[in-house]
């Protein structure tokens, strides 16, 4: 562990760059004055001298490629990590308290001698910090406190999960400081789901950890939730001449939550009546003969999300073979089907309840008609409000994203590149 003086001279000189690279690669200018101004903010909220041992730590935000709403049913998902991040400046303090200070958001305190789930803590992000603590406490490490001061380009609500990148950025801290970077990042989302299902109240699936702490473009099997089937899949998307773009719709999440949470119910609800947990245990071709039967247990909607479901499952191992044979083209077409599937089908591209209020739709149909043919767009995420994915040609870049941001904002178009590298310790 260095003295903070010797980091930022080193983040001043440009001799920490090689030990940027992996997480920044030709942004690594701009990683350097993000971590600068992280310096001063830890200094000025903390009172920390130049003198202060500090590690810099940083999780990566990610976006879904395949598999919508997939993984809660222990199905097949294609993510991968982007350049956008999480990062932390850290001072270990000896005692057994975790401060913890995220830019513009309120202080969090956990004092690690009680590591109770509480109620009164669901949706504050205090509840993931004792929740991962507590995870870890439960494997047998013995864990201490620390000050740290965290800031995010990772986008709230833009489904590329930003509480997921906080999540396993508290695991990777914990893992540096008291646990000798034993925690593979496989485990470290598993305490992050584990967090945000036990301790913030939040029914999430595997994915968005998987994708924030592993690194690189991954495609997960979620069968055995235990033990989730990792595989790596190389994707150079300069080579094959398009840009990754997410679209900021910029409508609320606002009393959605009921619109979420039907999704996974209606879901294991034909699974429940098909005699299984979820629906990744069910045979399709029964799903099917039993199609009268369902609709009066189920309900049509139900139904139609089962058969997105199915679908798209199939659609991910197509989709990352495509990938690992080089057809880029044939990935995109398939990127198109998923869409259409999760537009008819999943039905989460608005609610039903706002007809008004059908941001994502006009972001597809827009996005579409910039794409003059080409490319391929989708909903991202959980949907109902927030983002869209397109990957565009990069001739048609710049006046995709002017069309867009004409019409929903400046920068509601984001254009990310993949990032080898998930949760780590940049700087120790």
């Amino acid at each position: 562990m260095q003295a903070l003086r010797t980091i930022r001279e080193g983040l001043q000189n440009g001799t920490c760059r090689d030990q940027l690279r992996p997480a920044y690669g030709r942004a690594v200018a701009h990683g350097e004055a993000r971590l600068l101004k992280l310096l001063d903010a830890f200094q000025a909220h903390f009172g920390a001298g130049d003198d202060t041992p500090i590690i810099l730590c940083s999780a990566a935000g990610r976006t879904e490629l395949g598999g919508n709403h997939t993984d809660h049913q222990r199905g097949h998902v294609l993510t991968a990590s982007i350049s956008l991040d999480t990062i932390a400046c850290v001072h270990p303090t000896g005692n057994y308290i975790v401060r913890l200070q995220s830019e513009g958001q309120p202080a969090i305190e956990v004092d690690l001698h009680d590591l109770a789930p509480r109620k009164s803590e669901y949706g504050d992000a205090t509840a993931l910090v004792r929740g991962v603590a507590a995870r870890l406490t439960e494997r047998g490490f013995t864990l201490g406190g620390f000050d740290a001061y965290t800031t995010t380009e990772v986008l709230a609500g833009s489904g590329l999960s930003s509480s997921a990148a906080f999540e396993v950025l508290v695991g990777e801290i914990f893992n540096h400081l008291f646990c000798g970077g034993v925690v593979t990042p496989t485990e470290n989302a598993q305490m992050g789901q584990y967090a945000e299902n036990v301790f913030y109240g939040k029914p999430s699936g595997l994915m968005d950890q998987m994708g924030c702490a592993t690194g690189g473009v991954i495609s997960i099997d979620f069968q055995d939730e235990a033990h989730p089937v990792v595989r790596q899949v190389k994707v150079d998307l300069d080579a094959a001449g398009y840009a990754l773009c997410i679209i900021d719709s910029r409508a609320s999440h606002a009393d959605l939550t009921d619109d979420y949470a039907a999704v996974p119910q209606e879901m294991r609800a034909v699974a429940a009546a098909m005699g299984k947990e979820v629906l990744s245990q069910v045979d399709p071709a029964d799903f099917y003969a039993r199609l009268p039967e369902l609709r009066q247990t189920c309900g049509d909607r139900a139904i139609l999300r089962a058969i997105h479901f199915f679908d798209d499952d199939a659609i991910v191992d197509q989709e990352r073979t495509a990938l690992e044979r080089g057809d880029f083209d044939a990935f995109l077409a398939l990127v198109r089907q998923s869409g259409l599937s999760s537009f008819r089908h999943l039905q989460n591209v608005c609610t039903y309840r706002k007809p008004r209020e059908q941001a994502v739709v006009l972001v597809l149909a827009l996005a579409e008609r910039l794409l003059q043919g080409r490319g391929a767009c989708r909903v991202h995420g959980g949907g109902f409000a927030g983002t869209v994915q397109a990957f565009v040609p990069l001739d048609l870049l710049e006046s995709f994203r002017a069309g867009i941001d004409r019409v929903f904002g400046d920068g509601a178009c984001h254009v990310l590149t993949f990032r080898p590298v998930g949760a780590l310790t940049l700087i120790s």
